[in-house]
């Protein structure tokens, strides 16, 4: 063992020493006002005092400072060996005592000190052998003392074995102690080995499944796009089903990359949730009225009550309340057969706050109480068959109800066998006023938009969304192309992919800032596929000022055109007219 393991470990045994010194000085005197009281032992309290003295500037100093290392060395040698035999020598007058049991009493003395020193010095193999050496030598001292004392009694001599054996016993016992720390400290470290390999296990799968979700949202976007022109401008309308169908298998294809991307974050603790004020009565109006002509498809009634009694408007993640109400009802509404789907509103106010409690229950088959634990279990279904029949990701039960939690509330299922599912969604929310009339955004019919995007497929993607509108989209591939464009010609607006070779998004609107060209002010809108607050919060730091997600949804692309030229005019007209008076 090196010296400084070997010093650190014998200030972690005087550390144990410290800690216990209250203990110490009790004992002390619990057994000097036994020895006065029973065996007359006056002088008792001189040792008293002499052992606490010791142990007083033993504490004093490991809590003093690390200067003069090697007078602390020292004395961390000393410490030990000094109270130990200070402590010790009481056994010798106890074994010369002619007061019945006061051997056994010093007997019992030193066999607790040894073990005492085997506890508390197990970390340091020199501490052990300092501080056992005085109650080892006054092991081999007290069969003389005995026999002075009995002259001609024959166990006297049995002392010898006594002693022996105890000396035998305490090494035995320290020997199995350090290998049982050893084993707790391997396991530790094994633990900690094995956390830091899973940890980075998550975060190696948290990056695959970015870069895949990266690579999945380019050729959607295409899809979606695409499905979405060919649908307007076909007249025929068998080629309208057709393209109806093609958005259709695009859209499931986001949702369940949506899943597995939630998912992801969830697991690496990134997810979070938004506070902004919605209108809580619209916002579940119209997810409930998106779900009407599938109900009345299946033949199924789709009922609502408590409605009245909502408030309007709240403050916290419509969208995510949104997202957890649309799961429950795609799964209320693909599993019910015949009957219809309730759904029961209700708030209560609570500490400030409104507490909304939604209950979604269908007259479908019901799950069975053992399998009710696995319905929050991830990629779990209930059966092939249900795989078979509807498919899905067994992820959005999971992820609704972590959502429901960061809300503040919670998502729970009870359910018989015939009798349908119920699920109760609760969530937690702040009152807010109904916020100021927005004026009407300005048209984006005749801007100039500057495309950027390393991908040809994502380019024509946002090419095809803006050119039924009548925007002018110029494209570019790179940021060193992108900065060339932005130099010379003039546009209304950027839509920036954020992760590009060579150049990336954030680092060519930084350019683009720090610059003098026509554009150093335009509108910057960020469009990636890796939508978390860490992501859109570098992009504002780099001058951006709105982002998109992949795969694009239209309306959330002209709602960020919109915010940003409405931003860009309000600032334009606060600027003072130059040469006003």
């Amino acid at each position: 063992m090196s010296a400084d393991v070997e010093n650190g470990a014998a200030v972690r045994a005087l550390a144990s020493q410290r800690a216990n010194t209250g203990l110490r000085l009790t004992a002390t005197v619990a057994v000097a006002l036994i020895l006065h009281q029973y065996v007359g032992m006056r002088w008792v309290w001189a040792w008293a005092a002499l052992y606490g003295a010791i142990v007083l500037a033993e504490r004093s100093l490991a809590s003093g400072s690390r200067r003069d290392r090697g007078w602390r060395r020292m004395a961390l040698k000393l410490t030990p060996f000094l109270t130990s035999t200070v402590f010790g020598m009481l056994s010798i007058p106890l074994f010369a005592s002619p007061v019945r049991f006061a051997p056994t009493l010093g007997g019992m003395l030193l066999a607790g000190a040894l073990l005492n020193v085997v506890m508390a010095n197990v970390h340091s193999r020199t501490a052990i052998v300092s501080a056992a050496l005085p109650h080892v030598a006054y092991l081999l001292i007290v069969p003389f003392v005995a026999r002075a004392a009995n002259p001609g009694s024959p166990l006297a001599n049995a002392l010898w074995l006594g002693a022996l054996l105890l000396v035998i016993s305490v090494v035995v016992a320290a020997r199995t102690l350090r290998q049982a720390m050893k084993a707790e400290a391997d396991a530790k470290l094994e633990a900690e080995r094995r956390r830091y390999e899973a940890e980075e296990a998550v975060a190696a799968k948290s990056a695959f499944v970015a870069m895949i979700s990266h690579e999945l949202r380019t050729p959607i976007s295409a899809i979606l796009a695409g499905a979405a022109r060919l649908h307007s401008e076909v007249p025929e309308a068998s080629a309208k089903v057709h393209a109806q169908l093609i958005a259709d298998a695009g859209g499931l294809m986001r949702t369940l990359l949506n899943d597995l991307l939630d998912f992801s974050r969830l697991e690496a603790g990134r997810m979070s949730v938004e506070k902004t004020t919605f209108n809580l009565r619209q916002t579940l109006a119209d997810t409930l009225r998106l779900w009407r002509p599938e109900a009345a498809r299946k033949g199924l009634r789709l009922r609502i009550d408590g409605a009245a009694g909502l408030p309007r408007w709240v403050t916290g993640d419509g969208m995510r309340l949104r997202q957890v109400l649309n799961n429950l009802l795609s799964n209320a509404i693909k599993f019910t057969e015949h009957g219809g789907v309730t759904i029961t509103l209700h708030a209560r106010e609570e500490a400030g706050g409104v507490r909304l409690t939604i209950d979604v229950i269908d007259t479908g088959p019901g799950i069975a109480e053992a399998v009710l634990p696995r319905l929050f279990t991830p990629f779990d279904q209930l059966s092939s068959a249900v795989v078979r029949q509807h498919g899905g990701s067994g992820l959005g039960l999971v992820i609704s109800r972590e959502l429901a939690r960061m809300m503040g509330g919670d998502l729970t299922a009870t359910s018989a066998p015939g009798h349908g599912a119920h699920f109760t969604l609760t969530a937690a929310f702040d009152p807010a006023e109904a916020p100021a009339v927005a004026t009407e955004g300005p048209s984006i019919t005749g801007l100039r938009v500057l495309v950027v995007d390393d991908h040809v497929v994502n380019r024509r993607a946002i090419e095809l969304i803006l050119q039924p509108f009548g925007v002018d989209t110029t494209l570019a591939e790179s940021g060193e192309e992108a900065l060339e464009l932005l130099g010379s010609e003039v546009f209304d607006a950027v839509l920036m992919d954020v992760y590009m070779p060579g150049l990336d998004g954030r680092e060519t609107t930084r350019r683009l800032r720090a610059g003098t060209g026509p554009n150093r002010a335009a509108p910057v809108v960020a469009v990636t596929a890796s939508a978390t607050p860490k992501d859109w919060d570098e992009c504002a730091e780099a001058g951006m000022d709105a982002h998109v997600s992949k795969p694009i949804d239209p309306a959330e692309l002209f709602g960020a055109l919109a915010q940003v030229l409405a931003r860009s005019a309000s600032l334009a007209s606060a600027e003072p007219v130059s040469g006003a008076a």
